[in-house]
């Protein structure tokens, strides 16, 4: 009762949820009848866990947040079950607060805003409002390759703002990148950040680069979920999904990658609102996910469509909601391959990749099997660092190698892209 009277008054306080006692377990269950009995407490609402990986295979690991008050109930009811697990994150408040105090203090030492992109520290986590005056510093020092487009509005009526990298005419080929749909994947949004600077730096300079962008546009939306974003740095760190109240329920917000209209409402995405992977009443029922839907089919020219997540270290392909192979496998795969290859080239980070259904799970309505039924061919889903050790809270010393070894792999994609416009 302490506890709860505790958490309550940080609450009403400060705010922002806490996560004292809070512990991340990593289960690993050995057949089909232990992975029944780890989704079975997935559905059991009283516990309040919270899957940061999903239910998928025999042997896959999952990794599940779990509330004090359901701690040792869980952990008994695995050992029960003869069901393996052990404590990957033991305080995950530890890791928050860390993570704020990294903050603070880089904030601290810059003493004033950054007058410029060049200024702009990448090496660090920043806030909605940091994010977004970036992009409008980026535009005012680059106004001949660089515009911001505003598709729509969140919920909270944030603008939903695309960067478009141009080097003039109408009508052309495009690579669409997103980062940042899940709220509280902090390193997407951070890596986006750093790929738009990176295509300002090196077009001119980069022969690979400068001939995509001589020959077709790239947009890049860098916070794809604001109003998730700005609640993840205002009141829950480890928020997923929309803002949108559901009606009839305690519960808000969306799962903008179950949304989509590809396979909307089957297996792999839920239909209790309080499931972080709840689809939402209809697909394309999210105006950050009407948005995207509405500006891919007035372009009608979009090439190759990337949609970041973290983490897991994977490169996926469509498709998610189904077991029949996209009638490009072959070369989605062999591309996949290449990419992944020069990933890891940098720094040695291994990634796993293949189809979504294959790779790690049944997912239905997700973006990139919508993009693929678009005729978009080029479709695919980054998980980025890391596989599980500090998961959603990746430290901010990994931002730039994160980003710097995924631009490698984009690079392989667009590349083949431009070479292979079909």
């Amino acid at each position: 009762m302490r506890g709860l009277i505790a958490f309550t008054l940080l609450v009403a306080v400060f705010g922002r949820e806490t996560f004292e006692g809070h512990q991340v377990l990593r289960i690993v269950g050995r057949d089909e009848a232990q992975l029944s009995v780890v989704r079975a407490l997935g559905g059991a609402e009283e516990l309040q866990l919270d899957f940061w990986t999903d239910v998928t295979q025999v042997g896959s690991p999952v990794d599940v947040r779990v509330p004090p008050r359901s701690l040792q109930v869980v952990k008994d009811h695995l050992e029960s079950h003869g069901i393996q697990f052990s404590v990957m994150i033991r305080d995950l408040q530890a890791l928050v607060e860390e993570e704020q105090e990294e903050m603070d203090a880089a904030a601290a030492t810059r003493f004033t805003e950054a007058r410029n992109t060049d200024e702009f520290d990448y090496t660090t986590y920043h806030t909605l409002s940091e994010i977004y005056r970036f992009q409008d510093q980026l535009v005012a020092e680059n106004p001949k390759l660089v515009s911001k487009l505003t598709i729509g509005q969140s919920y909270e009526r944030r603008d939903l703002n695309v960067l478009k990298f141009s080097t003039g005419g109408t009508g052309r080929p495009a690579i669409w990148i997103d980062t940042g749909i899940h709220s509280r994947e902090w390193v997407t949004q951070a890596s986006g950040v750093w790929f738009a600077k990176k295509i300002v730096t090196d077009y001119g300079r980069d022969p690979a680069l400068t001939a995509i962008l001589d020959n077709m546009d790239i947009y890049l939306e860098t916070v794809t979920n604001p109003d998730g974003y700005a609640y993840t740095h205002s009141a829950n760190r480890m928020w997923r999904k929309t803002r949108k109240p559901n009606p009839g329920s305690r519960c808000a917000g969306v799962d903008p990658n179950r949304n989509w209209d590809a396979g909307f409402g089957g297996p792999g995405a839920s239909g209790n609102p309080c499931s972080e992977t709840y689809r939402g009443p209809g697909a394309h029922s999210e105006s950050e996910v009407r948005s995207i839907v509405d500006f891919v089919k007035r372009h009608g020219n979009f090439k190759a469509f990337v949609s970041i997540h973290s983490y897991s270290q994977m490169l996926l392909y469509p498709y998610g909601y189904t077991r029949t192979p996209a009638k490009d496998q072959a070369e989605l795969h062999s591309l996949a391959k290449k990419a992944v290859s020069a990933l890891s080239s940098l720094y040695g980070t291994s990634y796993r990749y293949g189809s979504i259904i294959n790779t790690i799970y049944q997912a239905s309505g997700g973006t990139i099997d919508w993009t693929y039924n678009q005729g978009i061919k080029y479709s695919y889903t980054f998980e980025l660092r890391d596989t599980g050790r500090h998961g959603f809270l990746l430290p901010a010393n990994q931002i730039v190698p994160t980003a710097q070894e995924t631009w490698l792999a984009l690079m392989a994609i667009m590349d083949h892209t431009h070479k292979n416009p079909y």
